[in-house]
């Protein structure tokens, strides 16, 4: 399917962000393909890789195709343990979008 947003309800603490709290907060995550998002430069770099025209080493770094991320974020708020009220900014993504 193509590049849209995901949920999944999440504790704080396994954000792996270093914050202390027990609450669950809904992280909201881009999933899908890219693959209908290309163009011309795309579908070029694709053909000078499988025919080689690309040094061996370059090649392992290109990406061939665009990627499914977020172009909008937002925050989230919670409670930590010591009943501080956190907010995390640009931690959710709104909304997404084929990039690259």
């Amino acid at each position: 399917r193509d590049c849209r947003v995901e949920k999944k309800e999440m504790k704080v603490r396994d954000l792996g962000l270093g914050f202390d709290s027990d609450e669950i907060v809904l992280f909201k995550f881009c999933v899908g393909s890219c693959q209908s998002s290309r163009i011309n430069y795309d579908l070029a770099l694709n053909a000078l890789l499988e025919n080689g025209s690309l040094p061996r080493r370059v090649a392992r770094k290109v990406s061939r195709n665009p990627c499914c991320r977020p172009d909008r974020y937002e925050p989230v708020s919670f409670m930590d343990t010591s009943t501080t009220w956190r907010t995390i900014e640009s931690l959710s993504a709104a909304s997404c979008m084929c990039i690259g």
